[in-house]
């Protein structure tokens, strides 16, 4: 695991891809999940609608957000300052070579470590990702894979500015209310504490053991 504390979303992405190629050269030899927050950013899979994006190119300029159409599948989401967003890069091969399956282990995760947080969430019939049990979402899903091996993931709203998801319609589902740890439970959670609790929730789902890695300075270019 690593915690890349806040990143440009771009500086990110290409990260995340350079990793899972040499993951799946075998250069990498174990499974890699990569933590960061993001400034505002909004992005959009190869599902997204045009018309999902609410928000104008001169009204996200104003607001400080940038923009990126990327290879996960899903509509459009946004990340940001106090969201818990994860790249797991792992290796299918070593787990079951099923992306369905792998979907609902990383949703089933999130809703593990929700529980332990005071949180209860679960499943819904709108689509991937994770909804409190008031019917609001509190993460959003998006992955993609080569070769079996896995990279873009998940974001937990965890004090988020939920305004900022007024600028879309959130994953492409109409009338969705998106919420934040921090709106459900009425307390302002520890980022630091969310993300052990979630770390160790992976772990046990995919039957891995963590171990911390700081990227030197000519990784992270």
């Amino acid at each position: 695991m690593t915690d890349l504390g806040r990143m440009r979303y771009g500086e990110a992405l290409e990260l995340q891809r350079a990793v899972a190629m040499e993951r799946i050269a075998g250069t990498v030899p174990e499974d890699v999940l990569l933590l960061v927050e993001h400034p505002p950013v909004i992005t959009l899979g190869r599902s997204a609608k045009a018309d999902h994006l609410l928000a104008s190119p001169a009204l996200l300029a104003a607001r400080g957000v940038e923009r990126f159409e990327v290879e996960r599948g899903g509509d459009v989401t946004f990340h940001g300052p106090g969201q818990l967003v994860g790249y797991p890069i792992l290796d299918l091969t070593r787990h079951r070579q099923d992306l369905h399956w792998y979907l609902r282990q990383l949703e089933g995760a999130l809703i593990d470590a929700l529980a332990v947080i005071g949180v209860p969430s679960e499943r819904r019939a709108e689509g991937t990702g994770v909804w409190t049990s008031t019917g609001r979402k509190i993460a959003s899903i998006g992955v993609h894979a080569r070769q079996w091996v896995t990279w873009h993931g998940f974001a937990l709203n965890v004090s988020t500015d939920l305004a900022y998801f007024d600028l879309m319609v959130p994953c492409g589902i109409a009338g969705v209310e998106m919420t934040s740890i921090a709106r459900e439970s009425g307390v302002e959670p520890e980022a630091s504490k969310v993300a052990e609790t979630v770390v160790e929730a992976l772990a046990a789902r995919f039957g891995l053991a963590p171990v911390r890695h700081e990227l030197a300075a000519a990784e992270r270019r």
